[in-house]
């Protein structure tokens, strides 16, 4: 057997849903490290695991899939609307805030904190988890798409909201206010689209794909199918189990208007995880499920849309923190959208794939 057909036979097991387990395996083993390591430390090298795969595998496996398809009419429809879509579910997320706030009587430092950490809770992990999506044929272009888009709203849109608020929270106009979110992340949108415009001008001009490039192509598809078990393996890392105790979950459950800080922490969490996991996913299944019925959009642009509307909070939004997030708040959200998000998407993968 040669390196080729070994290839071929692993691939079928870093695939679909046989990735979804390296969630547990990324817990597991930041648990087990953190022991004799130290959490800080464990969470730092994952923080560098997070970038490497950012920067280098999540932008191969977009070239990979934009270089086998043709870029037309109905892509850039899905682009439109999958615009559309983000825009508004930031728009109800901020909404939402908006109203719980002044059920908690919040004011001051404490509502913007609140607010601003809700908005930017919206984000979900479209590449780390959402990633399980691109496995399946039919669901690939329309999620490569939402996976690229996403990213523009994560490293470049919400940044420069945040900036704008922070900037006027302060009221100063200090150049320093404007380059909290790091260089290489302000460039990874820009940097993330233009392996996507290459792929399709390649394809476009060049008539090139995976499959004319032989072998070549083979190594390349295995390569970016490592991504979603390690992006998986990643999210796993940041779950942290101390935040998953009976007295935790309590917390989460039952809500305190007032007490100490901690409180305004699951205040943050618990809000965050109810705009991202029920009232989101319910309106935006609410109003696409008759423009499938009736056949305005394709059933894989409604699942794509539907299953990205209940991923979990991307661990990507504690780069964010400086701008005045509430840190406590989105480590507890994305922990427990996480633990719940998984089991549901387990479930909605094969039943949509299936019956759609």
């Amino acid at each position: 057997m040669n390196f080729i057909s070994i290839i071929e036979s692993i691939l079928p097991y870093i695939s679909g849903l046989y990735t979804l387990p390296w969630i547990v395996v990324g817990l597991v083993v930041s648990y087990l490290l953190a022991k004799p390591f130290g959490q800080e430390y464990v969470d730092g090298v994952m923080k560098k695991f997070g970038l490497v795969l950012l920067f280098g595998f999540i932008p191969l496996l977009m070239f990979r899939i934009f270089l086998n398809i043709s870029f037309g009419r109905e892509e850039l429809i899905f682009t439109g609307i999958t615009f559309g879509v983000l825009a508004f579910m930031y728009l109800l997320a901020y909404s939402l805030a908006k109203m719980e706030a002044k059920k908690l009587s919040l004011d001051g430092m404490k509502r913007r904190t609140f607010l601003k950490t809700i908005l930017t809770n919206q984000g979900r992990s479209a590449a780390f988890v959402g990633g399980a999506l691109l496995a399946i044929k039919e669901w690939a272009v329309p999620a490569g798409i939402y996976i690229a888009l996403v990213g523009v709203g994560l490293f470049a849109v919400i940044p420069y909201i945040l900036s704008v608020m922070h900037k006027h929270e302060r009221k100063s106009d200090i150049k320093e206010e404007d380059s909290l979110l790091p260089w290489y992340l302000r460039l990874y949108p820009w940097y993330l689209i233009s392996f996507i415009i290459g792929a399709i001008l390649i394809h476009h001009f060049a008539g090139v794909d995976t499959g004319s490039l032989g072998d070549g192509g083979t190594v390349l598809y295995f390569i970016t199918a490592l991504t979603i078990p390690a992006a998986l393996y990643y999210v796993g890392s940041g779950i942290h189990p101390k935040d998953l105790k009976l007295d935790e979950m309590k917390k989460m459950i039952l809500p305190k208007k007032e007490g100490e800080k901690r409180d305004f922490d699951w205040a943050v969490g618990r809000n965050a995880f109810l705009i991202t996991m029920v009232y989101t996913p319910i309106i935006i299944a609410l109003v696409l499920t008759p423009l499938m019925f009736f056949e305005v959009i394709p059933n894989s642009w409604f699942a794509v849309i539907v299953i990205n509307s209940i991923l979990p909070i991307t661990s990507t939004n504690m780069f964010l923190v400086p701008y005045g997030l509430n840190r406590k708040g989105t480590a507890l959200s994305v922990t427990w959208t996480t633990v719940v998000s998984v089991p549901l998407v387990l479930i909605l993968i094969p039943v949509l794939s299936t019956v759609l």
